[in-house]
């Protein structure tokens, strides 16, 4: 006689993961809204690919049947909602799901809620052009996200190292494809980044190489963030949402070691000295 041994049973992990979710809040006329997304995705093409982006309808407040189009006209642009924000709202199964308690992040933490952001924010969104889509932060987190902190294990030289100071130094080159985040103050590479990387920082990013990918400063908020490289070959360069595009730069700053910032509402690639 023989006898099957009894299956071991696997416990099943839940995991959070922090992510970076690109938020859109179409306003009236959506056509001229709608023109103005067309213009940004013609400056970056690609720039949604392959991320999650959320649906803000607390303004414009459409109705069932005009979301489903709005949806659909946004997947012929290449972005694909991952939820939508509308407070009250129920869908069925055809949208995607409502999205309920996010939280924004800020260079001040993380905000409680709309009322909260309202509050702190207390101007209006920046509509003009050259003017970045607004975007938020979930605040979710995995086992990984403490490997930067102080008492973690120690990383090699290739892995991000976050400095005390909330500095996120990366001593190797970043490649193709890959996207660095830190919401949490500057981002120092030692070494190139690639065309079709990117990086986003709160705070200023300094790149001691070739800069060829894409680079956002300043992403929460800081008026005051710069950007600093070695050799500009940047695909697009951004400042709190403001941003020029290879085509639009300068000849002069081409090739050369640069500084991106903020002067008033318009972003200035001046060559370093």
């Amino acid at each position: 006689m023989t006898f099957a041994a009894p299956l071991e049973a696997k416990s099943i992990r839940f995991r959070a993961r922090s992510f970076v979710a690109f938020t859109l809040t179409p306003e009236v006329p959506l056509a001229a809204w709608l023109e103005g997304l067309d213009h940004w995705i013609g400056n970056s093409p690609g720039y949604f690919s392959g991320r999650p982006v959320l649906l803000d309808l607390n303004t414009l407040k459409p109705q069932p049947g005009e979301i489903a189009a709005l949806v659909a006209e946004l997947a012929t642009r290449g972005i694909r909602i991952y939820a939508i924000e509308l407070e009250g709202a129920a869908f069925g199964p055809e949208l995607p799901p409502v999205l309920v308690g996010a939280k924004e992040a800020t260079t001040d933490g993380l905000l409680p809620g709309r009322k909260a952001r309202a509050e702190v924010s207390g101007k209006s969104e920046g509509k003009a052009e050259g003017r970045a889509p607004e975007h938020t932060m979930e605040a979710g987190r995995d086992d990984a996200a403490s490997a930067g902190k102080p008492g973690a294990s120690k990383a090699g030289d290739s892995e991000p190292q976050q400095e005390a100071s909330g500095t996120l130094m990366i001593k190797s080159p970043i490649r193709s494809g890959q996207a660095i985040v830190h919401p949490h103050g500057d981002v120092i590479v030692l070494g190139s980044v690639a065309s079709g990387s990117e990086i986003i920082a709160a705070g200023s990013i300094h790149v001691y190489g070739t800069l060829r990918g894409r680079a956002s400063a300043g992403a929460l908020g800081n008026k005051g963030a710069r950007i600093f490289c070695r050799r500009n070959e940047a695909e697009l360069l951004a400042v709190d949402g403001w941003y020029v595009t290879a085509e639009e730069m300068e000849g002069s700053s081409r090739g050369k070691p640069v500084q991106a910032f903020l002067d008033g509402e318009v972003l200035r690639v001046a060559p370093l000295s």
